[in-house]
């Protein structure tokens, strides 16, 4: 239940989830433009350039190629691979599950974070294909040979969107998770099971389908993602209507 001073705490509750389903995905859909521009404006812009400067250092300082010769261990390999499909399957399914968690419950603060997921996803996914677009860079081969962590093939569609960097699984799971850690500032320990499972994703892409540097840049834009729209959510969620 939320706590509101001044007024009774399930009365956000009951206008939250009074309000049509349309007028829902029309609040979502019209903070979807604002979100993606205040992703690159002010200091936001500031974490990509670092993102970028981060992905040169180690591209060119040779760590990725040394990361990804040391990590070649098979059983590593097989502990970590499931982090490729947990990463790309539980985008789908958590918004869901909120929203149905949301409703049986009467929680209105669940089913906001439910948009709000869905919404950091849908930039996520949409930034780090942008860039992708653009950038075309080589992925990593399922065996040892010639060392191509350093081939990016800049243009459009040089490289497709699937590939490349920063990695999509990466951004998608820490702007999820920044989202619910701002979103639940007194169930912090939520907020840390989610940055712990960005991590493992993460992590995990990073030894089996992307370089280092993709995995780090993808973190590191994703949190920017995860952090405008944590923040719009909670600037729009019904309690802060009834401050006071």
């Amino acid at each position: 239940m939320l706590h509101v001073s001044g007024i009774n705490s399930s009365k956000p509750n009951r206008l939250f989830l009074g309000l049509p389903y349309h007028f829902r995905m029309k609040q979502f859909l019209v903070t979807v433009p604002r979100n993606l521009i205040g992703c690159f404006t002010g200091r936001k812009i500031v974490w990509h350039v670092i993102a970028i400067l981060l992905t040169v250092i180690l591209v060119l300082s040779g760590f990725d190629w040394r990361y990804f010769l040391a990590t070649r261990n098979p059983a590593l390999r097989s502990w970590m691979f499931p982090a490729v499909v947990i990463g790309g399957l539980l985008p789908l399914a958590l918004p869901l599950i909120l929203f149905a968690l949301g409703i049986i419950a009467s929680s209105a603060r669940t089913i906001l974070t439910g948009w709000a997921v869905g919404q950091a996803e849908l930039l996520g996914a949409f930034v780090a294909a942008t860039y992708k677009a653009f950038t075309g860079r080589a992925h990593p081969a399922h065996s040892v040979g010639a060392d191509i962590s350093h081939v990016f093939r800049f243009g459009f569609l040089r490289g497709g969107v699937f590939w490349g960097w920063p990695s999509s699984h990466a951004t998608i799971a820490f702007a999820m998770a920044v989202t619910v850690f701002t979103l639940c500032p007194k169930q912090r320990w939520l907020g840390l099971v989610a940055i712990l499972y960005a991590f493992y994703v993460g992590i995990g892409v990073s030894l089996t389908i992307h370089w280092f540097s993709d995995f780090a840049a993808g973190a590191i834009i994703g949190s920017v993602i995860g952090a405008v729209v944590g923040k719009s959510f909670c600037s729009d969620s019904p309690a802060s209507h009834f401050q006071g």
